[in-house]
């Protein structure tokens, strides 16, 4: 449908006073349409915005996924209007990965197999009172606990058999009606008491500190006893570490803009042409990871009633997984134009330093999500 032709003359901005030549003012870009309008329109241009949005994420998703470096190409020809802007689209991406990816991390396995899980009974379920469940899993913590004698920090596997065997118990404890195992501390390490004050810093922040402080300590000694402790204290540290996790990679972007600056100093490009590589780069990182967790939500929710799915899913996922370093490889030969030999050299030498760049954000966010 073709737009009726209006006429602007003698129409003038009410913002300052130039004279209209479109709709929106050559001056100072106010519009000409008065916001103060009936509700019907403000849903019709809602809805008009909706729809414009998602035709060029139609647009923009699939070339992200499948051609790489094809979206920063076009960025850098100026042909921009028809895709989502490279930083909104990372931003949006990267929200959508990590919520979906803290959302199923505990119930799918990651490894692809379809080994039975740890939640059960095991050999609990040949005992048939609460004080048979109890007398075994003491017999088995006396067991660890003299495997361990002599050690300051005992034997990890042992100690992590234990722990699912106190859940075990439980489980079956429930079962019986019977209330849940007492709890057995095996941390061996003694926590500060003493409030820590930094005199130059504000009263505000040294309180939010020792309430920081005080959160580690609960949530190491949870992951010490296990069990229910344990879980618990797993799930504040996850649910900590993907709070922040997206701020720490944002910081993380402007740095691997510039080591690309450094590495190709002499192809003289701007830091902006880096960054928008590197935006580009990590939207396809964060669309691959939401594909991957969307088909390992489905290969759960329909393995179990057709296993015949699994297979198929399991190879789109290590599909996905293969394709992600060749895309990068692709993306990076295709915008900075060198030969093969030395495109490939100077993209293990950004990944190399890449990886320690997201490793230390990821400690960052670690040691926020045990203060959590």
């Amino acid at each position: 449908m073709k737009k009726e032709l209006v006429s602007f003359e003698g129409v003038h901005c009410a913002n300052c006073g130039a004279s209209m030549q479109g709709e929106f003012c050559h001056e100072c870009g106010q519009s000409i349409h008065s916001v103060l309008r009936p509700m019907h329109h403000m849903l019709e241009d809602t809805l008009d915005m909706v729809l414009h949005v998602d035709s060029r994420v139609l647009h923009t998703l699939p070339p992200l996924l499948n051609r790489p470096g094809f979206l920063t190409m076009e960025y850098f020809a100026g042909r921009r209007q028809r895709y989502v802007a490279p930083f909104r689209l990372m931003f949006v991406l990267c929200l959508l990965g990590f919520f979906f990816c803290h959302l199923v991390m505990d119930n799918v396995n990651f490894f692809m197999t379809d080994a039975t899980t740890t939640v059960g009974t095991g050999d609990f379920a040949r005992d048939t009172t609460p004080d048979a469940v109890r007398a075994r899993y003491e017999q088995m913590r006396t067991s660890v606990d003299t495997a361990t004698t002599g050690s300051n920090l005992g034997d990890k596997a042992l100690k992590h058999t234990l722990s699912t065997e106190r859940d075990r118990a439980n489980h079956r404890l429930a079962q019986l009606g019977a209330p849940p195992l007492a709890t057995h501390g095996t941390s061996k390490i003694d926590w500060p008491t003493d409030q820590v004050h930094v005199t130059w810093l504000p009263d505000g922040i040294n309180a939010s500190l020792n309430r920081s402080i005080a959160h580690a300590s609960a949530n190491f000694k949870g992951f010490t006893e296990g069990g229910e402790a344990g879980v618990e204290a797993r799930e504040r540290v996850v649910a900590g570490t993907f709070a922040v996790l997206p701020q720490t990679l944002f910081l993380v972007m402007p740095l691997f803009a510039l080591l690309l600056k450094l590495v190709y100093l002499f192809r003289r490009r701007l830091y902006m042409e880096h960054l928008i590589v590197a935006l580009h780069s990590h939207a396809f990182l964060f669309l691959a990871l939401l594909l991957g967790m969307l088909l390992l939500t489905l290969r759960s929710w329909l393995v179990p009633h057709a296993g015949w799915v699994g297979p198929p899913i399991t190879l789109a996922c290590w599909a996905l997984l293969i394709w992600a370093p060749i895309y990068l490889l692709v993306m990076q030969k295709r915008v900075y134009r060198q030969g093969w030999f030395m495109t490939t050299v100077k993209y293990l030498f950004v990944g190399w330093c890449y990886m320690w760049l997201l490793s230390i954000a990821l400690g960052i966010a670690m040691l926020f999500g045990f203060a959590h």
